[in-house]
């Protein structure tokens, strides 16, 4: 970690990255620091994951604490995304090698993942069951002000259990011992992404009302949580989170039904499952550091307090770690969410080919499950940083406790 002094931008605070030189940052990155780093009311200092890179508005892989405000770019538009992950009690070697009808029962597994689990832009053709939603219409009192939102509730009831694209996924992987486990990736769908949008432009607007001194093209315009429009994006906030893991959680049962079932009919085995871990990693939450309760802000970060389980994903056909926050204070108890971008997607496509990426998946024996197998190269382990060497920066922030690698993906 290295500390970037405020007076060297005349910002108000500090910044903290968890990297080893300003050489392995970009200059957008920073410049997005900088600007975090110039607003009044942000506590402390600015602190930057080892995954950190370019977002909107704000470096995906940071954490801010503020004083008295939110500000909707600094949780991100996909609020809630994060992680869940299941272990088993089957090892790889007791199903490597059975053949089905339809191929391998790993090629089997991520077929039938794929046609059950919707990806991408679909959705499901009728209504799902949701006990977050159902709260919400029982509590519709608190989300009326916002009629513009309203609909989000209803048409969530056709998304929930649904994977999503870009980075998302649902993979089967197998730690050091050989034991296999579930790993999902995924959000809150378009609720999230909405909630945001709406939240961002409506700051604007009272920014500009209040004469604010956060210039517009930061990006960051922000809303105290004491006046109304704050509380409404504290609610819709909170709704988004409930149902992002609610979301993880019924594609986790969905995908735990079908792996039993065909272990259980092609290998004879039964398959039990340990206990589920499920977190996010874009989101505010009010929390103590330092003496002062403060809005923490991760986006594309994970909470790492002392003693807590949380899993930190790697890149397609790589590998991802089940660790131990060791409740680190100057990252205000955080660490990164991944490995973190190397590439843009645009330039992935562009530096790296379909059959390049296909080759090295089936190099490493890695089962692939996509519909349209285009654009892969945009989420290949090229595009990402080492997810090994993104671990060895942030050895102060979490302890590895389950290394596992990628056997099997799906991706939208």
């Amino acid at each position: 970690m290295f500390v970037i002094d405020n007076g060297r931008f005349h910002t108000k605070v500090p910044i903290k990255i968890w990297l080893e030189s300003e050489a392995q940052i970009e200059e957008s990155c920073l410049a997005q620091a900088v600007h975090l780093a110039e607003l009044p009311f942000i506590h402390k200092w600015v602190s930057l994951m080892p995954d950190t890179h370019t977002g909107k508005g704000m470096p995906i892989g940071g954490v801010i604490a503020a004083k008295g405000v939110i500000i909707p770019n600094a949780v991100g538009v996909d609020i809630g995304c994060g992680m869940i992950f299941t272990p088993m009690n089957i090892r790889l070697d007791q199903i490597q090698g059975i053949m089905t009808g339809n191929g391998s029962l790993i090629q089997l597994l991520i077929g039938d993942i794929l046609r059950n689990v919707p990806v991408g832009f679909n959705r499901h053709k009728k209504r799902q069951e949701s006990a977050v939603l159902d709260r919400a219409k029982e509590q519709m009192e608190l989300y009326e002000a916002n009629p513009d939102l309203v609909p989000l509730i209803e048409d969530g009831y056709f998304q929930v259990g649904t994977l999503g694209g870009g980075n998302h996924f649902i993979e089967l992987q197998a730690d050091e011992d050989g034991y296999l486990g579930i790993m999902i990736h995924s959000g809150s769908r378009h609720l999230g992404k909405a909630v945001c949008d709406f939240f961002h432009n409506e700051a604007r607007r009272l920014n500009t009302k209040w004469y604010s001194q956060v210039p517009d093209d930061y990006r960051l315009a922000f809303l105290p949580t004491d006046t109304e429009e704050g509380k409404q994006y504290l609610r819709w906030m909170n709704l988004a989170l409930d149902y992002a893991y609610e979301n993880r959680q019924r594609m986790m049962e969905r995908v735990m039904e079908l792996v039993a079932k065909h272990i259980g009919k092609y290998a004879g085995l039964d398959t039990e499952f340990g206990e589920t871990i499920n977190c996010h990693h874009n989101y505010a939450a009010i929390e103590n550091h330092y003496g002062e309760n403060v809005w923490v802000h991760r986006k594309g970060a994970t909470r790492a307090q002392k003693g807590e389980t949380a899993v930190i994903p790697g890149a397609m056909g790589s590998f991802s770690y089940v660790v131990e926050g060791l409740g680190n204070p100057e990252a205000f108890c955080s660490s990164s969410h991944g490995a973190g971008r190397a590439y843009s997607r645009k330039g992935a496509v562009e530096t790296f080919s379909v059959e390049q990426v296909i080759l090295d998946l089936r190099e490493r024996q890695v089962v692939l499950g996509k519909q349209k197998k285009n654009d892969v190269a945009e989420e290949c382990r090229f595009a990402y940083k080492d997810i090994d060497a993104v671990m060895e920066q942030q050895k102060d922030l979490v302890k590895p406790i389950r290394k596992l690698r990628t056997v099997g993906v799906v991706k939208g």
